[in-house]
C-alpha cells in the first residue's frame, strides 16, 4: 500500500512544475532512424538454440566458412549459440563514430541469453544501407534456470537484453536540413492546451508574436531576422523554454503486476464504497485403513476433504469527493485493501460514473 501512495504523491508533485519544450516536442529537421540486423550470441551456458532452429546451425556454419573452417551441419551440435535480432533507434544528428545502445532479442528456441556475447552484427535501415555494426556482452535483467528433471526458476525476461554502447555508427544518417526562416515545433503527445501554452511561452520569450499554434500538434515559429544567421543558438534557446504541459485525467491499471498509477488531474465524485472478501479453503485429512492381521484385505487410504469458510470484515466508506491524487490515495488506503483490489475498485468507480478520468487497462 505504501508503494501506491508514493506513486500518487510523485505524480501530484511533478505536475506543479513546467517542462522544457525539448522534453515534450521536437523541431523541424530532427528525426530518428530505426535500424535492424541479424546476428549470433555466443558463450551461453547450454541455454542456446537447439538443432530444431535450423537457421542457427546454418548461420554458424556460414560464419565458420568465413574463417576457413568447413563443418557439416549434420555434425554441428552446440547449445551455447543463439540466433538473435538486433535493433536500435538512432537520432539523425549522430555522426560517424558515435556509439549507441542496441537491443538483442532471441528468435529461436533458446531458454536464456544470460552471459552471452553478441558477435559483430551489421545494422541496416529501411533502404537496405548498412549504417553501423554492433558487438559486445549482453546485459540481461532476468534469469531462466531449468534442471534436467523439469524444474524451472525464472525471473523477468531472459530472452531479451541490451548491449550498452555496443553499436558504432559508420555512415551518416539521412536527415532534413534545418530551415532558416520558419521552423515547426511538433508535440510528441498532441494537445490543444499544451500547443497554445508553447506558442504563448515562445512569444513571451522572443516577442513580436513570432509563434502561432496551428493545431494541437504543431506550432509554427518565424525565426527573427537577427537570429537567422545563428539558427543553432536560437533553437537551443527555444527548446530550453519551460512551459506548462496539460495532462488528460488518466488512471493506468496493470492487472499483471497489480500496479496502479493515477494522473494529477484524476478526481472522484462523492461515492460510497463497500469492500469485503469471502475466502473458502478446503483442507485434506488423509485417513489410512489397515486390514486385520492375517486377513486378505489391503491397506486403503481415504482422503477426507473438509471445507472451511472465512469472511473478512466488510468496510464501508463514504467519499465526499477527492480533487487531488493525495485525497484519492487517502480514500482508497482507508479500505486497507491490496493493489489488485484497488484495481477492481477503480473499475467499479468508473462504471458508476464517480471517476473523472480515462481508465486504461494494460
Amino acid at each position: 500500500m505504501k508503494k501506491i501512495v508514493f506513486v500518487f504523491l510523485l505524480l501530484g508533485i511533478t505536475s506543479i512544475y513546467g517542462q522544457r519544450i525539448k522534453d515534450i516536442a521536437y523541431i523541424t529537421g530532427e528525426s530518428s532512424e530505426q535500424i535492424i540486423g541479424y546476428g549470433l550470441v555466443v558463450g551461453l551456458a547450454g541455454s542456446g538454440d537447439t538443432q530444431r532452429s535450423t537457421f542457427t546451425i546454418q548461420s554458424v556454419t556460414s560464419m565458420l566458412k568465413r574463417f576457413g573452417i568447413t563443418v557439416s551441419q549434420n555434425n554441428l551440435i552446440t547449445r551455447n549459440v543463439a540466433a538473435v535480432m538486433v535493433t536500435a533507434t538512432l537520432n539523425s544528428f549522430l555522426k560517424p563514430g558515435a556509439k549507441f545502445d542496441v537491443t538483442v532479442s532471441s528468435m529461436g528456441d533458446a531458454s536464456s541469453l544470460q552471459g552471452g556475447t553478441l558477435l559483430m552484427t551489421p545494422l541496416s535501415g529501411m533502404n537496405g544501407k548498412v549504417y553501423g555494426y554492433a558487438q559486445g556482452p549482453l546485459s540481461v535483467g532476468g534469469y531462466n534456470i531449468q534442471t534436467p528433471t523439469g524444474n524451472r526458476i525464472a525471473r523477468n525476461q531472459a530472452l531479451a537484453g541490451r548491449v550498452p554502447m555496443g553499436g558504432i555508427l559508420q555512415l551518416p544518417l539521412e536527415k532534413n536540413p534545418l530551415p532558416d526562416k520558419v521552423i515547426n515545433v511538433y508535440l510528441r503527445a498532441p494537445d490543444l492546451t499544451t500547443s497554445n501554452n508553447i506558442a504563448n511561452a515562445i512569444n513571451t520569450k522572443f516577442g513580436n508574436k513570432i509563434a502561432l499554434a496551428e493545431d494541437g500538434a504543431e506550432v509554427k515559429v518565424n525565426v527573427p531576422a537577427d537570429n537567422q544567421s545563428n539558427l543553432v543558438s536560437f533553437l537551443a534557446e527555444l527548446e530550453s523554454i519551460t512551459v506548462q504541459k496539460d495532462e488528460v485525467a488518466k488512471v493506468v491499471l496493470d492487472e499483471k503486476t497489480g500496479t496502479v498509477v493515477a494522473g494529477s488531474n484524476v478526481k472522484i465524485l462523492p461515492a460510497s464504497i463497500t469492500h469485503g472478501n469471502l475466502n473458502i479453503t478446503i483442507r485434506s485429512y488423509p485417513i489410512i485403513s489397515q486390514p486385520a492381521p492375517f486377513s486378505n484385505g489391503t491397506t486403503q487410504v481415504f482422503n477426507n476433504l473438509i471445507p472451511y469458510v472465512t469472511q473478512d470484515s466488510t468496510n464501508t466508506i463514504a467519499i465526499q469527493g477527492a480533487s487531488t491524487v493525495q485525497q484519492v490515495a487517502a480514500a482508497l488506503n482507508s479500505l486497507k485493501v491490496s493493489p489488485r483490489d484497488i484495481i477492481s475498485i477503480f473499475q467499479a468507480l468508473k462504471k458508476a460514473g464517480a471517476l473523472i478520468g480515462e481508465l486504461v487497462i494494460i
